[in-house]
């Protein structure tokens, strides 16, 4: 194919170059061969997937499967649609001012058809990228054969049309997105009258508007969505449509502790304040991943709704905005999350998560039972209580170290002077000796020791206080 600037302007020129029209399913198969083949990435920022999903995934597209991904909430189902746009060609060509991307060689719709009659090889071509190949649409109860597939337009029929005319249509989505990929996301919450539109649609390829039969023979890789629960126990989707999938593919959530690190960092949106530099200890990233894993097993939190990989993100993103903030009041250069900044992801997680029982004292001792879970796990991989012994035997007496998410850096100092404290810090693998991230190690370690009950803790207004 010639270069950008010489790209074929009608459809004889077309045909001059040798183009060769080929189905999106053609399409996606011969750029996953050369990519497979090529070693490059086949599908960048999917993560936790690669020897699970994915190879169902090109499995799928390979035979020219149109696919359900099945999955709880926040499992990238959507997002794994929309990274296929990145196997189609760059751009192809259609039928110039075409509601339905008309191959030029063979257009299906009446305009396109009448257009090329009159025209032939004169008939003008205009290229389309591959954002103009993806269509999508979330399932919900209200929605119309209108919407998915068409309706009859009545500006057309004023205009003098018949209404058995098929120029009268006013294309819906599917068929605006011909020659390209389709996704439908939670499909059973289609109405089932809609589900048999689909059907007609990827099968028979033909569908009634308003009685009048219309052929569209669409050429689609069709994706779709569903909650598992709904796809298989409820019965609110028609058989014959989920015969028509030819891969079901299950998704599910992160599976180590790496793979939702990952993910948090490269999905939590930007922190950037002037004068703050913003730096994250390893055990704290691990804290807020295993808040997440701990809720996925905890029998409080309704597992049939899922545990979204977006309760990590908004609860990083929340932590790391409270480090900040501290650091604005306090003056501070260095903002570094601590254990007292932990009290900030109850908003952020209360809102994604469905509690077996009510009750907002109830729930607030759920999410408690969690964090501590969290902490004690991560904790945990890195000291034994009895290693610490002495720190704990410090606090003999009279002794209490007070800390808080509004204490400063350098208030830490006599915690840090305890016997075992400055070795345990460096035992944290803190890269720079800084107050603001040995206050941080401080108190993991404090809180590290009260949850294996070596220490007292007291809360009181704002302040947590250690004693023996």
């Amino acid at each position: 194919m010639p270069g950008p600037g010489a790209l074929p302007a009608t459809v004889g020129e077309l045909r001059e170059h040798g183009y060769q029209s080929r189905t999106v399913k053609e399409e996606l198969r011969r750029n996953l061969v050369a990519r497979i083949r090529s070693g490059a990435p086949l599908f960048p920022g999917i993560v936790g997937y690669e020897h699970s999903v994915l190879p169902q995934l090109e499995n799928a597209i390979l035979s020219g499967q149109d696919v359900v991904l099945l999955g709880e909430r926040g499992q990238a189902k959507t997002r794994i649609a929309r990274s296929l746009v990145d196997l189609l060609d760059e751009c192809i060509p259609v039928l110039a001012d075409s509601e339905v991307n008309d191959d030029p060689f063979s257009p299906i719709s009446p305009a396109g058809r009448a257009l090329v009659a009159e025209l032939g090889d004169r008939a003008p071509v205009e290229w389309i990228g591959r954002d103009r190949r993806y269509g999508e649409k979330l399932a919900t109860p209200d929605i119309t054969i209108a919407d998915l597939v068409g309706e009859v337009d009545p500006i057309k029929i004023a205009e003098g049309r018949y209404l058995s005319d098929e120029l009268t249509i006013h294309y819906g989505l599917i068929p605006r997105t011909n020659r390209g990929i389709f996704c439908l996301n939670e499909l059973p919450d289609l109405a089932e009258r809609i589900q048999v539109g689909l059907l007609n649609i990827m099968e028979e390829r033909d569908v009634q508007i308003r009685g009048f039969r219309v052929r569209l023979p669409l050429d689609l890789f069709v994706v779709a969505s569903a909650n598992p629960e709904d796809y298989t126990n409820r019965g609110r989707i028609i058989t014959p449509l989920k015969d028509r999938f030819g891969a079901q593919i299950r998704t599910h959530y992160p599976r180590t502790i790496d793979h939702e690190i990952d993910i948090m960092e490269a999905e939590r949106t930007a922190l950037s304040v002037e004068g703050v530099q913003v730096v994250v200890p390893t055990f704290m990233r691990e804290i807020v991943a295993e808040i997440t894993h701990q809720a996925r097993r905890s029998p409080d939190i309704a597992q049939r709704s899922g545990v979204s990989v977006r309760v990590s993100i908004t609860n990083y993103e929340n932590v790391l905005a409270n480090a900040v903030r501290r650091s604005l009041r306090l003056g501070e250069a260095l903002a570094v999350p601590r254990v007292s900044d932990l009290d900030a992801v109850t908003s952020s997680t209360s809102g994604k998560v469905e509690f077996e029982s009510f009750g907002e004292s109830r729930d607030g001792r759920v999410l408690d039972r969690i964090i501590h879970g969290a902490l004690l796990a991560v904790w945990s991989r890195r000291f034994q209580a009895a290693e610490l012994q002495s720190i704990a035997d410090a606090f003999e007496g009279d002794r209490v170290v007070e800390v808080s998410d509004r204490t400063p850096s350098t208030g830490y100092g006599a915690a840090l002077d305890l016997p075992g404290m400055r070795d345990a810090v460096v035992r944290l693998d803190i890269a720079r000796r800084d107050p603001a991230l040995t206050a941080s190690a401080v108190e993991f370690v404090l809180e590290g020791l009260h949850l294996n009950r070596k220490l007292n803790k007291d809360r009181v207004g704002g302040t947590t206080r250690y004693r023996g």
